[in-house]
This record gives structure tokens, C-alpha cells and sequence, in this order.
């Protein structure tokens, strides 16, 4: 019904846009109160766009970048949480979401996605897949830092059951975001009855992870687990194998601890990668990401679009660290010096 409504719509449109405009507006109001019309509304705004002349999407352009609330927003808070003041921020939140509407939000046809890279978007479609059609939140509207930021300042202060909404709502804009899901297992990790929830997000979060400190925090994940489980081998295997990927100081906190209290135990790296694989656990960086990566690298050489070519590369680098990754990341900086 929403396809063969659209198709007529779309058949009517002539040369002149003025008359476009005008027959577009008409069908809004005939379809106002349609079963689909939040659909076929959407559809027809995007047409309307259209219509307009490059200097009137200019204009609009314009207009929004001056008046953006979200972005205004988030301006003013980061200050504030950078340096460790979470109240301020929290009151300027909870003021703003009084009023705050909904936006982008999942119709019968659509669904609306945020992808930080195109990286990000081949992850999604790989693991999770489409049940609409697509539709990208434009990048002068990020909702998904609204709604991250917010469910990170809800859990510091300690608002569990809310934090876990609006991380939520920032994961069903992206799905496949590490930080956000890790995030998320912060709540069940002290805040629910059982760990299957924090484990099988943390598995989720290591799957999809492609930055080394992402992918140690899911180790140190699933250690502080097999710490609640006391199976004190495993736990310090998964500690000392995060430290390939960051040195966080909390990491060698837990690695000391768990040695002193089982007669100061040491394990090799083999020996770490030997008991995470006997638990099944992923190792390292996913191998889809990093062919991912590879196909990305390839594509943007192809095309000489150098910027983004350095940016996967060093993607891959921080991963793998390899010579060969190294010296094209210097190549490439070369041709973009010249």
C-alpha cells in the first residue's frame, strides 16, 4: 500500500518545482490521516527537498548548523565532564529532555541508523542486518552522543534503570558501537541479579570492537567475571591478555591481586591464549574486521581518496601492528604533504 501510494505520488511530479511544492504540499494534507502517514509524510518531505534550488538547501543547511540544540548542548557539557563535574552536566540533561522530541525514530518502512565510519555499517550489515529500509541520521544531528552521554551520566549517578533506557536508545542507533554496549554492561555488572546479561554483551562489544582499548576492556570484562566465578586461571589469563591491547593501570591492580592471593602464579602469553581459546573467548581483533579493513584500504587507494585511506590504515596498525601497514601509513601522509 505505502509503495503503490509513493509510486502515484512520484509519477505526478513534473519539471517545474514550484508546481512540485505545491502538489506535494496538497498531498500531505490528503494523507494526514492515513494509516501510513507518518511513512508517506517522511517520503513526501524528501521530495519536497528536492524541489528546492541549491541555494534554498544552502540556506537550510545553514540554518541548521546555527540552530542546533543537541549540538549546543553537548558543547557546553563536555567541559564540565572532562574534568570530572557530572552534576552540572546531569541538571543541563535533565532540563533538556523535559522538552526534547523524538526524533528519527523506526517507522513501518524505515530505520534509522548513525554509522561512525563505513566500517561500522559493514559490521552492522554482517551481524545484525536490515528488517527496513535504511535511513542515516544526518551528522549535524547526534543523537547518538545525546543519548550516550545522558545514559553515562545517569549511571554515575547511580540511576541504573534510566541509564539503561537512553544507552539502550543510543544502541538501536548503532548497534555494533563497542563503547556504547560496554557501557551498558557497567549497569549489569552491578545492577542485576546474574552476569548472562554483562557476559553476553561483552561478547557482543568484542565482536564488533576494531580500537585496542575496546577490545582490552571486553578481557577485563570477562576477568572481573571469572574473578565472581572464582576460576582465578582464567581471570588472570584474561587480565594479562588485555595488556596487549592497552597497559591500564586497573588491569595490572587485578593481575597482582589475583597473584598474591594464588600463590604468585605467572602465565606466559601462549599460556594466556591457550586457556582464553579453551574457553571459547575470542582472540584479539575479529578476522571479519580486519578483511573488512583490508577491502576499505584497497577501495580508497583505488580511488586515490587519501584521507580516508590513512584513517583505515592507522585503524589496522593500532591492530595489528604491522611493517607493511607502517610504511604505507607514511606513504600516504606523503601524498597528502604533497
Amino acid at each position: 500500500m505505502y509503495e503503490k501510494i509513493i509510486k502515484e505520488i512520484k509519477s505526478n511530479l513534473g519539471e517545474n518545482k514550484d508546481l512540485n511544492r505545491q502538489y506535494l504540499s496538497d498531498q500531505i494534507e490528503i494523507y494526514k490521516d492515513h494509516p501510513y502517514n507518518k511513512e508517506i509524510i517522511k517520503e513526501i518531505s524528501r521530495l519536497m527537498w528536492d524541489c528546492l534550488s541549491d541555494d534554498e538547501k544552502q540556506e537550510f543547511i545553514e540554518m541548521s548548523e546555527r540552530e542546533n540544540p543537541i549540538l549546543d548542548l553537548l558543547n557546553d557539557i563536555y567541559f564540565d565532564i572532562e574534568n570530572g563535574n557530572y552534576e552540572t552536566p546531569l541538571k543541563k540533561f535533565d532540563e533538556f529532555m523535559k522538552t526534547f522530541p523524538e526524533m528519527y525514530e523506526d517507522d513501518k518502512v524505515s530505520e534509522y541508523h548513525y554509522f561512525t565510519n563505513p566500517l561500522e555499517e559493514l559490521i552492522f550489515r554482517k551481524y545484525i542486518g536490515l528488517k527496513k529500509e535504511l535511513r542515516y541520521i544526518p551528522d549535524n544531528q547526534p543523537l547518538l552522543d545525546l543519548y550516550y552521554v545522558y545514559g553515562f551520566l545517569l549511571l554515575e549517578s547511580k540511576q541504573y534503570d534510566k541509564a539503561e533506557e537512553y544507552l539502550k536508545k543510543a544502541i538501536k542507533i548503532n548497534p555494533v558501537s563497542s563503547r556504547i554496549i560496554l557501557e551498558l554492561t557497567e549497569i549489569y555488572k552491578i545492577h542485576t541479579y546474574t552476569f548472562n546479561e554483562y557476559v553476553l554483551r561483552t561478547s557482543d562489544a568484542l565482536k564488533y570492537a576494531y580500537y585496542p582499548q575496546d577490545i582490552a576492556r571486553c578481557y577485563r570484562n570477562l576477568g572481573y567475571y571469572y574473578v565472581e566465578e572464582n576460576d582465578m586461571k582464567t581471570a588472570l589469563a584474561l587480565y594479562i591478555y588485555s595488556m596487549e591491547f592497552e597497559a591500564s593501570p586497573l588491569a595490572y591492580a587485578e593481575i597482582k591481586f589475583i597473584q598474591s592471593k594464588n600463590d604468585n602464579i605467572e602465565l606466559s602469553i601462549k599460556e594466556c591464549i591457550d586457556i582464553i581459546a579453551g574457553k571459547n573467548i575470542q582472540l584479539g581483533a575479529n578476522p571479519f574486521i580486519l578483511d573488512a579493513l583490508n577491502e576499505l584500504i584497497e577501495e580508497y587507494d583505488k580511488n586515490k581518496l587519501y584521507n580516508q585511506l590513512l584513517y583505515f590504515l592507522e585503524l589496522k596498525f593500532d591492530l595489528d601492528n604491522d611493517r607493511q601497514t607502517l610504511e604505507r601509513i607514511n606513504e600516504t601522509r606523503k601524498k597528502l604533504e604533497n
